[in-house]
């Protein structure tokens, strides 16, 4: 994650460089496990793509390697990821569990033409659904629109037996209708999940569930008042609650045991419980115990115990996340949504990110940023390469590929952080990017191809690497400043500062002597890479006439237009047409790395003094309208290709094989349970929560 509003209470990066957008469908090889092995050996894929979306599989590298009590351990944890699996549907908005049910016994229950094209779109509505955990785009945040009419849906929820359907005590289907069909149909009701249109009310305009009948000043106000800004140890203020105002007052509604969410989060803690009998080591119990205390009090102070733990459980094969974490989901980034990842560490791979690790204060302290705003003494920083087991909450489907954790400064400056690159899943984007048009269509010329194509997957991860490892944990705030004053434009500032961190340092020499980087021309890779995506072909995830809303797109852009207007005098950057299609053309990558070096310079100011005017110029100049004609002419472009700009990924399946008496003998990993199965058993298995919270 990463910041979401200047605190770094945000973590998992969701970085999509170039390889991800050019994905294809078939997976072709995996990491590093063995590269003797064919494709159907070495990795099971999926090849289901609907809207702007592909379904994917990721393998469990080495799973069969580890011990039982390992097994056993992964088995309880991936369990504790699913149950989890309501409280982010509603997070997203208040509706989406009662849609989801109503939709799900439609697609199961319906006996009219399933061949009709009401059904059909319903459907894919309904796997949109289940991609985003809600109605809104995952990343956009816009709400989807039906392919299918009201009276369909109408006649359909009157055909299939009521005792499924949602229906609240004495509601009749007809009321049940008039209830969500604005929801559904009426584009403006609910229209975005996350509102960041400057000048607006970014609560009363966004649908997130994280604040009930409260305006963006009296939620500022009413957490302003909770802090005192000469804490060296402040809590995240309201992370793990919703702000509700009922009978005139202002007051928190907390997620835990007995509070809100109890439901979903008692079962949460009951295979917690059963992880803690397998802990590898007394360390990681601790972490499962503080973590279970946290669920049961929702005390934040507790939440920053459980937090100093897990950093400090770095001897642990296994390790996971499971809690309230992310906060791009609330406008004002404080709330967090629910997350998990089960994943274990790859012993080869780690040796890559543990040398960028070992020599964190050289890169502190050459970094091109004024002396006041770096750390004297760089702690506690450890980075590994992991592979993900199970995903669950907002890490499911669509997920990131690196984690940089705990989010709260003060823990992170005096105790370090943990960094981590999902390796089975980088490598399955990355050698999956491969013949399938994109680079032909965007890339400026066959030197460029041949450029990425050598060095892209390299710097992909390094880049990744020294996001996650240094760019989040690197730099420091000035004494008094508010983690969260940069509010909104936070979580843009952030990532900005942690992506030209690892660009910036991709060309040092420095990563030539480490061994790092294969060639002195490696970093022109990822700089061509980047420069396109954010310049032009990120895009391709907008609908026409939009603006760019997602913090990590808003980041990608402020830098990418900003070395390009910059470097207009000299001509470092240029786009420029050649046979009637636009290109990005880089004749300086020196300069280039000159400028990324100086808005670094410029962005950790703005974090390090809370500078929110700096922040909100920068964002608002750079990285949020769209130049509609280069807009229509790349998704043009890009249409021609017939390749879906979204993937996400089907989890596997654990059984817990067991002997006569009960005893786990054996944990097993599949591969075979489709998408809309595996959404199905999820609804039925894991639907922990009432349809209204």
């Amino acid at each position: 994650m990463s910041l979401c509003d200047g605190s770094p209470f945000k973590l998992f990066i969701m970085k999509i460089p170039f390889l991800q957008l050019t994905m294809i469908a078939t997976i072709l090889t995996a990491c590093n496990s063995n590269p003797n092995a064919s494709v159907a050996d070495e990795f099971q894929y999926a090849d289901e793509t609907f809207a702007d979306l592909q379904m994917l599989r990721y393998k469990v590298h080495g799973f069969d390697e580890l011990s039982l009590k390992q097994k056993e351990l992964i088995y309880y944890l991936s369990e504790a990821a699913l149950e989890g699996r309501d409280i982010l549907f509603d997070q997203n908005g208040k509706y989406n569990l009662v849609i989801r049910k109503l939709l799900e016994t439609v697609y199961t229950e319906y006996q009219g033409d399933k061949t009709d094209a009401n059904f059909i779109n319903m459907e894919t509505y309904l796997k949109r659904v289940w991609f985003s955990n809600g109605i809104h785009h995952h990343y956009g945040c816009e709400k989807f629109i039906p392919g299918f009419s009201p009276e369909f849906l109408r006649n359909a929820m009157q055909s299939v037996n009521p005792d499924n359907l949602p229906l609240k005590e004495g509601q009749t289907v007809e009321q049940l209708c008039d209830e969500v069909f604005p929801i559904i149909f009426n584009p403006d009701v609910m229209s975005k999940r996350v509102n960041q249109a400057d000048g607006e009310d970014l609560l009363l305009t966004s649908a997130c569930n994280y604040y009930e009948g409260v305006t963006q000043k009296e939620a500022e106000e009413f957490y302003l008042r909770m802090k005192d800004v000469n804490d060296p140890t402040p809590v995240m203020y309201g992370m793990n609650s919703r702000l509700v105002k009922e009978n005139g007052k202002l007051q928190e509604k907390v997620w835990k045991v007995g509070g809100l969410y109890t439901e979903a989060i008692e079962k949460i803690v009951g295979w917690l419980k059963k992880a803690e009998g397998v802990a590898e080591n007394e360390q990681q119990k601790l972490v499962i115990q503080k973590l279970i205390q946290f669920y049961h009090d929702g005390d934040l102070k507790t939440f920053d115990d459980y937090s100093i733990q897990w950093v400090k459980d770095l001897d642990s094969r296994i390790d996971f996340v499971n809690c309230f974490t992310e906060s791009y989901g609330d406008p004002l980034g404080m709330k967090a949504s629910w997350e998990s990842i089960v994943n274990f560490k790859d012993m080869e791979a780690t040796k890559r990110t543990e040398i960028i690790s070992d020599n964190a204060q050289w890169f502190e302290d050459n970094s091109p940023v004024d002396s006041r705003f770096k750390k004297d003494v760089v702690k506690g920083v450890s980075a590994k390469v992991i592979t993900a087991a199970m995903l669950g909450g907002d890490l499911y489907p669509s997920t990131a590929i690196g984690i940089n954790l705990p989010n709260s400064n003060w823990i992170r400056s005096v105790h370090g952080s943990k960094s981590v690159t999902i390796g089975n899943l980088t490598d399955a984007y990355s050698k999956a990017a491969r013949g399938n048009g994109f680079a032909q269509e965007f890339v400026i010329s066959p030197n460029e191809i041949e450029l990425m194509e050598t060095y892209g997957d390299i710097t992909d991860n390094l880049h990744t690497d020294l996001h996650e490892c240094l760019g989040h944990g690197s730099g420091k705030l000035l004494p008094g400043v508010d983690p969260d004053t940069l509010k909104a434009y936070g979580s843009t500032i952030e990532e900005a500062r942690a992506d030209l961190f690892g660009l910036y340092y991709l060309a040092d020499d420095k990563m030539l002597e480490l061994g790092l980087t294969p060639h002195a021309d490696a970093y022109k890779a990822q700089y061509y890479s980047y420069m396109m995506n954010g310049l032009m072909t990120q895009l391709v995830r907008i609908e026409l006439g939009n603006n760019i809303e997602e913090a990590h797109m808003r980041n990608r852009a402020l830098i990418a237009r900003w070395a390009l207007e910059k470097g207009k005098d000299d001509k470092v950057v240029e786009l420029v047409q050649k046979e009637g299609k636009t290109y990005v053309q880089i004749n300086d990558y020196a300069k280039l790395r000159t400028l990324f070096g100086q808005l670094l310079g410029e962005i950790q100011r703005i974090k390090s003094e809370g500078d929110f005017v700096a922040a909100r110029d920068l964002v608002e100049g750079y990285a949020v309208k769209i130049d509609s004609t280069l807009h229509k002419e790349i998704l043009e472009r890009y249409k021609k290709l017939n390749l879906a700009p979204y993937k996400g990924f089907i989890n596997p399946v654990y059984t817990a094989v067991k002997d006569s008496v009960g005893n786990i003998t054996d944990v097993t990993v599949g591969y075979e349970e489709g998408y809309a199965e595996q959404m199905l058993r999820y609804s039925r298995e894991y639907a922990n929560l009432p349809y209204r919270n």
